[in-house]
């Protein structure tokens, strides 16, 4: 029995499938979960257009002559009005000089978002057809743990020999902050909007925050990023979280560092966020990227012999296992890693282990992430942070991507690659890509760092020339370390 169909859950039941088990899914709101329907397909298919937009505006510097229209351009608008002690009052923010801006397509927004929603479904159409091809049955309702190894469906019990809890997360909300769907928005909410925000302000300037802010700067939106930390991104790589940061304010959106948004509200046809030192700022569609909290309410943990964390996640171990004998769980609702590689790998584990094949624990030391901003960011293994402090002995290098051949060509000039690699032995410890397409580019670090490869065999590998991969080689070969002389 799985509870929950999203990554985890379907993942999990096609694993077991494959191994002879009955499988039944439990799922309310539709196969793929919120992953597939409302989260990650959704916002990664609208980056897929931003990110199009964001290459055309670079088109003349390639040759191309766009057409040109008189009015504000990416930096020239009045951006947020801000008000309250010490803002001065309401009114423009400095730099707001007329340009003109330049255009070679126009977004569509009711058929961007037409996209979006179709292929959200068309996505849980094709993970629908996959598990009934494998033979699973799907039970459409809202499940709950009535024992160790029993769900309850509405009045129905079912048993089983083993059940997987893959009941995901939701997006936390601003303590008296009720998003309204219109101005107030989570993420889940922007693809029913009839436009574009022309005044978009982005609350949160973790992963999903930054790629939003990102994303409708480059459709169009004039965007305000408000930011609690002192940069963008702050639990990522510091160097390429200056890059994005920097790529932002270039482009024209405006970022408020050291700013803690406290409340928002509807104030007409517009919103206001209320910062913890008491300036307000103005817009017209406001976007809450706060955190996610867990799905665990209601879920009948505790009649399974299961207590949640403080924060009210499922506690698990490598192999997906939670307290109770016969209990595992999957995904975003046990807060180990809130991606959605993750969570499928936790229920193909959770699989493996309780039908008796061979597994191996997760490894977080080798996911490979992606923020998909514009230039992404990718990476994997060890932290820029861990070599800093001295907890990992590692030797570094950086190449700006402004270097690499095919970059030049292609017009980009902000991002690099950067390797780690161990002191003695030289094995590949992670590595950090910054780069279009930067997602693509990292399955090379990947390789390496779950095969313990070395940078001398990354080095001796063959790259095209000229791609972006070559800088990957290239940073192997400066790692390099003569041999020492007999």
């Amino acid at each position: 029995m799985i509870i929950g169909g999203g990554p985890g859950g379907y993942e999990a039941a096609l694993v077991a499938a494959q191994l002879g088990a009955q499988v039944t899914v439990v799922e309310r709101d539709g196969l793929g979960g919120a992953c597939v329907l409302t989260d990650c397909v959704p916002s990664k298919t609208l980056i897929a257009t931003s990110g199009m937009m964001a290459a055309l505006d670079g088109a003349a510097a390639l040759g191309l002559r766009p057409d040109v229209v008189p009015g504000p351009g990416p930096g020239s608008g009045p951006g947020p009005a801000l008000g309250g002690p010490g803002a001065g009052g309401p009114g423009p923010v400095a730099g707001t000089a007329t340009m003109a801006r330049t255009h070679l397509a126009t977004v569509d927004a009711p058929r961007l978002y037409s996209r979006v929603r179709a292929l959200a479904r068309a996505q849980s159409a094709d993970v629908t057809a996959r598990l009934a091809a494998e033979g699973v049955e799907v039970v459409l309702g809202t499940g709950r743990l009535d024992g160790p190894r029993t769900v309850a469906v509405g009045e129905t019990r079912l048993t089983a020999d083993v059940v997987l809890v893959a009941t995901g997360a939701r997006p936390r909300e601003l303590p008296g902050t009720v998003p309204d769907g219109e101005r107030l928005l989570t993420c889940r909410q922007l693809y029913d909007l009839p436009e574009l925000p022309s005044d978009l302000i982005v609350v949160g300037s973790g992963v999903t925050g930054a790629e939003f802010a990102s994303a409708y700067q480059a459709l169009g939106s004039q965007v305000t990023l408000v930011s609690s930390r002192d940069r963008v991104l702050p639990q990522e790589d510091v160097d390429a979280a200056v890059v994005v940061e920097d790529v932002f304010r270039r482009r024209g959106m405006t970022v408020l560092g050291r700013s803690r948004a406290v409340a928002a509200k509807r104030v007409g046809d517009g919103v206001e966020v209320l910062l913890k030192d008491g300036r307000t700022v103005r817009g017209s569609h406001c976007l809450l990227t706060v955190g996610m909290v867990p799905n665990t309410g209601g879920t009948g943990l505790e009649d399974a012999g299961i207590t949640p964390d403080d924060r009210g996640f499922v506690p698990v171990d490598r192999v997906s296992r939670t307290p109770a004998p016969g209990v595992y769980a999957a995904g975003d609702c046990t807060g180990v890693q809130m991606l959605a590689s993750v969570a499928a790998m936790q229920g193909r584990i959770a699989m493996w282990h309780a039908l008796g094949e061979a597994v191996q624990p997760l490894r977080l030391s080798h996911v490979a992430a992606t923020v998909f901003t514009e230039p992404e960011i990718a990476m994997v293994g060890v932290s820029q942070q861990a070599v800093t402090a001295g907890t990992v002995h590692a030797r570094v290098v950086k190449l700006p991507l402004a270097t690499n051949a095919r970059a030049k060509m292609q017009g980009f000039r902000d991002g690099f690659v950067k390797l780690f690699a161990h002191h003695s032995s030289g094995i590949v410890l992670g590595g950090v890509v910054v780069a279009p397409r930067a997602s693509e580019l990292i399955l090379g670090v990947s390789l390496a760092v779950e095969q313990n490869l070395t940078v001398d065999q990354i080095a001796h590998t063959f790259a095209v020339y000229p791609s972006l991969s070559g800088s990957l080689t290239e940073a192997a070969r400066r790692l390099m370390q003569p041999a020492e002389a007999d």
